[in-house]
């Protein structure tokens, strides 16, 4: 009777450790590459900071004279404020006006309250009338950066924003009658549409020098007949 065959074992596949060690480092480097496309993608700042350091305080020490760069207007804050008279009677309407600034500033607000009764207007010491968020830093210039060429140009009919709304201090107020303008807002989630003003800070010593420097940035001002 003849006897079967031997069965053969494959020999196990041996790895240097050197191999191991040359991929792992390979494999870490590639994700590290990955990691640093994706930061480059991002951006660090608002871009409308460079463009006020690479053009418009040229322009303003030009035309205003000043002996030196830090003299020229600079941002300083931006307030949003929301107003909100049905929150005395419907707490809801509080938090959706705090979900609404919240979406269109990036930064959660603070409520305001009363502080004193007004008996016409059926309102309390204390009571929750509204809300309102500060911005600075990069966060203030994301929001003027979307105010100016997202929010504004979807307004029907825009011609632009009136010169006139200055305080006599450099400051800039501005109306805004729908949420619905920002991008960030959807229409079918909302249960209102409300209004705010938008307070734009800046260092200017003068409406004149305020005015000129917004309109460098690219404030919309109407023109003047």
């Amino acid at each position: 009777m003849a006897t079967p065959p031997k069965k053969t074992v494959p020999k196990r596949a041996t790895v240097k450790r050197s191999s191991v060690k040359a991929a792992q480092k390979v494999s870490k480097k590639a994700v590290v590459e990955t990691e640093n496309i994706k930061t480059k993608n991002v951006r660090s700042r608002p871009e409308i900071f460079d463009h006020i350091k690479e053009y418009v305080l040229p322009a303003m020490m030009n035309e205003f004279g000043y002996s030196n760069v830090m003299e020229a207007p600079r941002l300083s804050k931006i307030v949003l404020n929301m107003s909100v008279g049905e929150g005395k009677d419907n707490p809801k309407a509080i938090e959706g006006a705090v979900r609404d600034l919240t979406t269109v500033s990036g930064q959660k607000p603070i409520i305001t309250k009363a502080k004193r009764a007004i008996a016409s207007f059926k309102i309390r010491e204390g009571m929750s009338i509204g809300v309102c968020v500060t911005l600075r830093g990069d966060k203030m210039g994301y929001f003027l950066e979307r105010l100016l060429h997202s929010a504004l140009p979807r307004i029907r009919d825009f011609r632009g924003v009136s010169r006139s709304s200055f305080d006599g201090r450099g400051n800039y107020s501005l109306g805004i009658s729908e949420q619905v303008i920002f991008p960030e807002i959807d229409y079918n989630k909302i249960d209102r549409i409300r209004g705010f003003q938008v307070t734009i800070a800046t260092s200017a010593g003068t409406d004149g020098e305020a005015a000129k420097f917004l309109e460098l940035i690219g404030m919309p001002f109407v023109r003047a007949a």
